[in-house]
């Protein structure tokens, strides 16, 4: 008998690979998994940003183009299957940011609600056919026929709740997004182990200015590690995406300027290459003098200062240059929330059980002019450079 053998996939394609059978049944298997200790601020009852970031175990530079690409590969995917939207990433060589717009989780569900048990059903396998293969869905598909005929009630609410659970959820996606990765990571180079250095860190944004300010940050990384000296220029962000013509890294950034979704080619780009361009430029010599006197040596690096200042000029003539005052890091990826001090007292009532009885107030301003940004968590750490 003549049997026709299948061509390897390469790496790149096992990425995007769709996720097949499993040992021991589908619905049988036990739900349960790691739960993680750090609280975070999650809301499900209406439309929230997050800036999540994480970094691999050692800080070692295990990315290459390949590991960049079959990451944002596994991104694009799990952002559809769990009904969120990435409005902006960066994916660096040893870590990754991601700006995520996660919905209200009552809006996406009703997609799955209304009409019979076996309608439901069909409306979900439908929607896991952009993860799962067709030899997965065949098998879920007999297990819940088999519930149902042998009146299974709880085990059938359990499985189908299981997925459903996995919608609109940040720390799903996440979880998700890391553990598929590293799966991928580990089979490419032959090893075994963690790759994360831990779970990862987020910080509840406020649409906005400081959802403007975030974006920026993330296109700017491989600027200030010496990459490349324009973001446009470095392939695995959003920015880079958007100018490759990508229509779904567009929208997003027209979401983040709070402009039309179709306004990318209509003056968005522009607008938003002024922001960062404002957001990065390097530092002036005064400030590296003053860095020096104090007997620091200025290492933040940015966009060359000649060419930012004669194109901004260039584009908006009579730009103010007010003075730039930018934000440590940490702030950026562990203040808890950012936002306006409105924003961030609103956060901070709605968990006041998780803080101590003696604070009064939960909206700490930095110091950044005519920015009235403020944080939620107070590192007490020098944030100016």
């Amino acid at each position: 008998m003549n049997t026709k053998e299948k061509s390897p996939l390469t790496d790149l394609e096992n990425a995007d690979c769709l996720t097949g059978t499993m040992m021991g049944g589908i619905a049988l298997k036990s739900p349960h998994f790691g739960q993680g200790k750090r609280r975070r601020l999650v809301f499900e009852d209406r439309d929230c940003h997050y800036h999540a970031i994480s970094r691999v175990a050692g800080g070692d530079l295990l990315f290459g183009d390949v590991e960049k690409e079959a990451f944002r590969k596994l991104m694009r995917r799990l952002e559809k299957f769990c009904c969120v939207e990435v409005q902006n990433y960066v994916v660096m060589g040893n870590h990754f940011h991601i700006l995520l717009r996660v919905p209200e989780r009552e809006k996406v569900m009703a997609r799955f609600s209304g009409g019979s048990v076996e309608e439901k059903e069909v409306k979900l396998l439908e929607h896991l056919r952009l993860l799962y293969s067709s030899a997965y869905l065949k098998q879920l598909k007999t297990e819940l026929a088999v519930m149902r005929e042998k009146n299974m009630d709880d085990l059938y609410v359990k499985t189908m709740t299981s997925y459903f659970d996995r919608f609109c959820s940040l720390e799903r996606f996440m979880k998700e997004l890391k553990e598929r990765f590293s799966r991928w990571f580990n089979k490419r180079h032959g090893r075994r182990g963690t790759l994360w250095q831990e779970r990862y860190r987020s910080i509840l944004v406020e649409d906005g200015e400081a959802l403007r300010v975030i974006s920026a940050y993330l296109d700017l990384n491989p600027v200030r590690a010496g990459l490349v000296d324009d973001p446009k220029n470095y392939r695995w962000c959003g920015y880079a995406e958007a100018l490759g013509g990508s229509k779904r890294a567009r929208k997003a950034l027209c979401r983040v300027l709070g402009i039309a979704m179709d306004s990318w080619t209509k003056g968005g780009e522009g607008t938003y290459r002024r922001l960062f361009l404002v957001e990065g430029i390097e530092a002036g010599e005064k400030v590296k003098a003053s860095e020096k006197k104090q007997g620091r040596k200025y290492r933040r690096r940015g966009i060359d200062r000649e060419k930012a200042l004669a194109e901004l000029r260039e584009e908006r003539s009579g730009l103010s240059m007010a003075e730039l005052l930018r934000c440590r890091l940490r702030y950026l990826s562990e203040g808890v929330v950012l936002g306006s001090r409105d924003f961030v007292e609103g956060a901070f009532a709605e968990r006041r059980e998780w803080f101590g009885e003696k604070r009064k107030l939960g909206a700490n301003e930095l110091p950044i002019a005519n920015r009235g940004l403020c944080v939620l968590r107070n590192l007490k750490r020098q944030i100016i450079e």
